[in-house]
């Protein structure tokens, strides 16, 4: 995570001023601080997108968002601003991106159809499948889906800030942020939620959970990556496709049975 001065956090004047009093210096004070935490949002995000995305573009995008996230936080409940600003904008920034429609409807369907053969294939072999089996099931060669899986790496910045379902706005993550008076249902299907990932993270190959662990809980970029590990940069990010799509196919498997319910 980025290095910040001392946080406005310690100062609750500053949150008070602004929630309390609504001045609107205070409210610039906290955009000002927290400025740092948008070029580290848009800078994990710039990996693996087309080159004709523009970083100002994010900037724009991501800097909608942290304003979004002062106006809503709620600093008297004890929680940590940065987590859930960087949330928001990383949220403003996608938001953006998808308004722009910025992959191409083959791509997404690429995406669609690789997401739906990781889902049949696990469910009925109750493994990890292989990139020799997934060919067989798209019936193309192992060397055409590894190009397929490189032409999708773009889509999968943005997949677990997806809806659940296509008609509704709520997303896979915002069931898994701590917010209170949630309902004993609510509490229920965050359960399932959390067991459903845990399974679908112990089913991904050992490379696959190294790259999903190195990138989202120790935050190294996709080329720190493959330093770590040794391997191109492209590897890694066909690494990191293939994870997603698992672990999308099993979210899948788990909102089809959610909706039985």
């Amino acid at each position: 995570m980025i290095q910040q001065k001392q946080s406005p956090l310690s100062n609750i004047d500053i949150w008070k001023q602004w929630k309390s009093e609504g001045l609107l210096s205070a409210k610039q004070a906290l955009v000002e601080h927290y400025l740092p935490l948008v070029d580290y949002v848009v800078g994990r995000l710039l990996i693996g997108l087309p080159k004709n995305v523009s970083r100002d573009d994010l900037s724009s995008y991501g800097i909608m968002g942290l304003i979004d996230a002062i106006e809503k936080f709620d600093y008297e409940r004890g929680l940590q601003f940065e987590t859930y600003a960087s949330w928001r904008i990383r949220g403003a920034i996608i938001d953006g991106l998808r308004q722009g429609d910025w992959v191409p409807r083959s791509v997404r369907e690429k995406a669609k159809k690789i997401e739906d053969a990781y889902q049949k294939l696990e469910q009925h072999y109750l493994r990890s499948v292989t990139d020799a089996e997934i060919s067989s099931y798209l019936n193309v060669s192992e060397k055409e889906f590894q190009h397929m899986l490189q032409e999708i790496s773009i889509t999968t910045v943005c997949s677990f800030d997806d809806p659940i379902k296509e008609e509704e706005s709520e997303t896979r993550l915002s069931l898994m942020v701590d917010e209170k008076a949630r309902n004993p249902e609510y509490k229920v299907n965050e359960f399932f939620l959390k067991e459903s990932l845990a399974k679908a993270i112990d089913k991904l190959t050992e490379k696959e959970r190294t790259v999903v662990s190195l990138f989202y809980y120790e935050e190294l970029s996709l080329s720190e990556i493959a330093e770590v590990m040794s391997l191109s940069p492209s590897r890694i990010s066909q690494l990191h496709s293939k994870a997603i799509l698992r672990l999308r196919g099993s979210l899948g498997r788990w909102k089809n049975q959610l909706m039985q319910q």
